[in-house]
Formats: structure tokens, sequence, C-alpha cells
């Protein structure tokens, strides 16, 4: 993997081991950080350029030089943990990494992961912000917008697409029917109407699934609400779509202009050819190597 860096062929893909083998090489006060620990602790993450280096935290006095690392020297080092038997900076520190190279969206929908895995607290990230230091700024703007009750990338995407329109949502919504017992549990309700919008995986194709799901949109409209699935192209590619079906259960004018937010969080984002080119531009990595996006 580098000079006197090995693993065994069988784990050549397995990025723990690859981790534990570069820190055989590093100082042991040194800890993987960015999204190379997001990658090992399993966030969910945007889609990422290929040729990405592993991002490495070390102190200021630290002379770390070595092909396939990107090292982020500080003056106080961060504190560190143990994942997996791979020493990484806190999540919550990790989020702030985060912050200095990526996207609003992008640092948003990793902060829901980190929330959602049980990593970080609302309370750490927010200590974290507090910082002078580089990416805080842009975490502490990230921060209102997080939400760990998620549990997918597309459904936390699908939220901050409908807040951006200034439509306010609840994530997770119960749904009970008149005894009150327990129907469903929705992905999102919009707040003032009876509509919930759900992000519909690749799962849901099969056919198993599709029964299953049919007999829960029957109890869901039984309880007296209206269920409206999107796919991840409609939310990256089909936007105004779900825009124009929010106003109309909402009851206002459709306005396709409210969509512009959410254009601008996204067009910079690694959901996209030009925010993937950002990052690759920031990190000095050579554009055609670039990873094409899949549609």
């Amino acid at each position: 993997m580098g000079y006197g860096v090995q693993v065994r062929d069988s784990a050549a893909d397995d990025l723990g081991a690859v981790l534990q083998a570069w820190q055989l090489a590093l100082p042991y006060w040194s800890s993987f950080t960015g999204l190379t620990d997001a990658q090992h602790r399993g966030w969910w993450l945007p889609p990422l350029p290929a040729g990405l280096p592993l991002f490495v935290a070390g102190g200021r006095s630290d002379v770390i030089r070595r092909s396939g690392l990107r090292v982020c020297r500080h003056d106080a080092r961060p504190a560190a943990e143990r994942v997996g038997g791979v020493r990484v900076t806190t999540a919550a520190e990790t989020v702030l990494s985060l912050a200095r190279d990526l996207s609003l969206l992008d640092v948003v929908v990793i902060g829901d992961a980190a929330l959602h895995a049980g990593d970080a607290t609302i309370d750490e990230l927010e200590r974290t912000a507090r910082q002078r230091r580089r990416g805080a700024p842009l975490l502490r703007r990230a921060i209102p917008l997080m939400d760990g009750r998620a549990e997918s990338i597309y459904e936390g995407l699908l939220r901050i697409l409908h807040i951006s329109c200034g439509i306010a949502v609840v994530p997770q919504f119960e749904v009970v029917d008149e005894a009150g017992l327990f129907v469903a549990r929705a992905d999102l309700r919009l707040i003032g109407s009876t509509r919930l919008s759900e992000y519909d995986g690749s799962e849901h194709l099969d056919r198993a699934r599709q029964r299953r799901d049919l007999r829960r949109v029957a109890r869901i409209e039984d309880a007296g609400f209206d269920r409206r699935g999107y796919t991840k192209e409609d939310v990256l590619y089909a936007t105004v779509g779900i825009l124009r079906d929010a106003d109309r259960a909402l009851g206002r004018p459709f306005d396709p202009r409210r969509i512009d937010p959410w254009h601008a969080l996204l067009r910079e984002s690694l959901f996209t050819g030009q925010g993937q080119a950002r990052l690759r531009s920031r990190l000095g990595l050579l554009a055609e190597n670039a990873e094409q996006l899949p549609r």
C-alpha cells in the first residue's frame, strides 16, 4: 500500500485492514479523520470521486510526506479514539474536518449519519463548532439542518429539499388510526396537511416488498393520510415535481422559483459532477481520473 505498508491481497479492499497497516507507519499520536474516518465508521456518504487520499490528522510539527495521504497539521492535536482497532478522531471532530472541504449539503447529510449512528450528539457538534477553526462557520450553519432521525441518505435529502423550499416537515411521523393504534411510520409529514412524503429505494422493487407496500398504503389511506413516494432520481433530477406535489397538498399556489435554494445546495454538493470537480480541485487531484456519476 506504500513504503513499509503491507496487507494481504485478500484484505486489500478492507478499509479497516488498510488503515491498521498504515497506522503502523505513522506517528502513534496521529489519527485518521475526514472522509476516511466517515467511511471506516460506516456512515452513509454522498457519491465520492475516485482516487481520494487517506485523510490524517497530526500535530503542527509532524513531518508526514507519503503518497496517498493528505495530512492536516493542528496546533493542538484533535481528540481521538479507537474504532475497530483504528485510531480516528472523535465523530464530532471528523464532521468538523469534513466542513473544511465539503459543501453545506454534504456536511448536513453526513452529520445526519453520525447522529443516526449514535456516534455524535448535537451538543458535541455544537461544542466543536464553537472553536475558532477552519470549517467551524460552515458546521455552525449545518447543525440546525441536521436530524438524526433520517434512516438513509436520500431520506435526509428529501427532508432538506422540503425545508429549503419553505415546507415544514416532521420526520419519522407515526400514523395512528381512530382508535389511536399504530398504523405506520412515515419518512416525512408535511405540517399543515395530511401528506406523507417518503423515499422509495430500490428494495421497494422486490415483488414481496411491493405487496407489503400496497397493504401499508391502504392502511395509511384508511387513517386519513395521503402518501407520495419518491425515488433517488426524483430527489436529484425531478425536484420541481416534488415541489408541485407539496404545494398542492398545502393548498398554496405553485411557484417553481421556490426550488432555487435546493438547486443551489445540490449544485455545490458531491451529488453533482460540478461538486465532485470542486472537491477534486481543492484536493489537487487530476481531473482525468474523475468518476462519472450514475444517473
